[in-house]
């Protein structure tokens, strides 16, 4: 009896201490059997913390596949030709022994333009067709026609043409007074010649100028990728409506770099309807030179506005000097309009109506006066004229 009872207190000792090796050890070992069946509860308390296991986020995934449906039938490929010039001396023995009997290449230039009205109007960049012989457009269906200028607005640098073709799918117009510095935007266009292409991005700045791109500037600017060959394309909104007209990018490379700027649709369709009713943009102008007015010159001629433009030159004989305005006055208002930079009273001096009669409040030293002037029209823009120094 003794000796069955060592064995047993031997076999319980040794039973103790393989479970306390165990457990210490490898304690998932004891984890099995019954208690086994509470394992497959795990994995779906652990869905439900993490990401994966969300429902899905719509904002996260979205797609702007739609709008690009919408818009880029409207979109066209524009083909330009320009008939070679002729090479001086070309028949001179000595220079065709020394070059060749070569003859020169015609130029050719792409770019885009977006239909606008089912009549077949088409609106692009003046840069794309200025100067050029010959013009075809490229529809995404694969139809062709030439194309006729209806008219050009170098000072926007906009133009529109005219196709004629039937079923033209025609863009709808949004409105680009009410974007926001963060709206979702869509560049459509045929960079470097690839064919149509969809980039997106969201508007980085709005009323961009001073750029020295054009006269008259109040870009969009985009970080939607924009090249060489989207000059004239459309930059749409997330339901594929017209927001502006491409135009430019900065770039030192001649290549994206996220900096674009568009013409505001709102711009674009006073020019558009302005060159289909007329053939011209009829524009104000009174002939002077202006210079913003900084706080030192201000203080300099003690003068009491602290806003306005400075008018540095009177053309002799132009609408201003005949309405008594003088070098040295401030102009701080156009027609009622406030003007605290020479952009601004640039635009409202081209707002109004040739022939028409406006007054102009001035700042002449201490006092204030009312100038009226008869506006012009403003003559055509000076071919390689630097844009910040036109006359107003």
């Amino acid at each position: 009896m003794r000796k069955t009872w060592l064995i047993f207190s031997q076999a319980v000792t040794v039973a103790l201490a393989m479970l306390f090796v165990v457990a210490t050890l490898k304690p998932e070992w004891l984890t099995r059997g019954p208690v086994a069946a509470v394992a497959p509860v795990l994995p779906t308390i652990r869905n439900e913390i993490v990401p994966a296991a969300l429902p899905p986020s719509g904002g996260a995934q979205a797609s702007y596949a739609l709008a690009a449906k919408r818009a880029a039938p409207a979109v066209v490929s524009i083909v330009t030709s320009k008939a070679p010039q002729r090479v001086p001396h070309a028949n001179d023995p000595w220079f065709r022994f020394f070059f060749g009997d070569r003859e020169p290449q015609a130029q050719t230039g792409m770019g885009s333009g977006v239909i606008v009205t089912d009549e077949g109007y088409v609106l692009t960049n003046n840069h794309v067709v200025e100067g050029v012989d010959g013009i075809e457009v490229m529809l995404v269906d694969g139809r062709r026609s030439k194309a006729r200028v209806i008219g050009t607005d170098p000072e926007s640098d906009l133009a529109v043409l005219k196709v004629d073709l039937d079923r033209l799918p025609a863009i709808g117009f949004g409105d680009s007074d009410a974007l926001q510095v963060g709206d979702v935007v869509l560049a459509i266009g045929n960079p470097f010649g690839v064919g149509q292409t969809v980039t997106s991005g969201i508007v980085s700045a709005l009323g961009r100028n001073r750029l020295g791109i054009n006269t008259f500037e109040n870009f969009i600017q985009t970080d939607a990728a924009i090249n060489p060959g989207n000059s004239g394309g459309a930059l749409v909104d997330a339901s594929g409506r017209l927001m502006g007209i491409n135009t430019a990018i900065f770039s030192r490379s001649g290549g994206s770099l996220g900096i674009g700027f568009a013409i505001p649709v709102s711009t674009a369709r006073q020019v558009m309807e302005s060159l289909i009713r007329d053939g011209v943009v009829t524009r104000g102008w009174i002939g002077v030179e202006p210079r913003d007015l900084t706080p030192e010159i201000a203080e300099s001629f003690n003068l009491p506005v602290q806003e306005g433009v400075l008018i540095t030159g009177v053309l002799q004989g132009g609408p201003a000097s005949e309405g008594g305005l003088k070098p040295g006055d401030v102009v701080v208002r156009v027609a009622e309009r406030p003007v605290g930079n020479t952009v601004q009273l640039l635009d409202a001096v081209a707002a109004l109506k040739p022939r028409s009669q406006a007054v102009l409040k001035v700042q002449r030293g201490q006092q204030a006066l009312d100038v009226t002037v008869k506006v012009t029209q403003r003559p055509p823009a000076r071919r390689g004229s630097n844009p910040g120094g036109e006359e107003q």
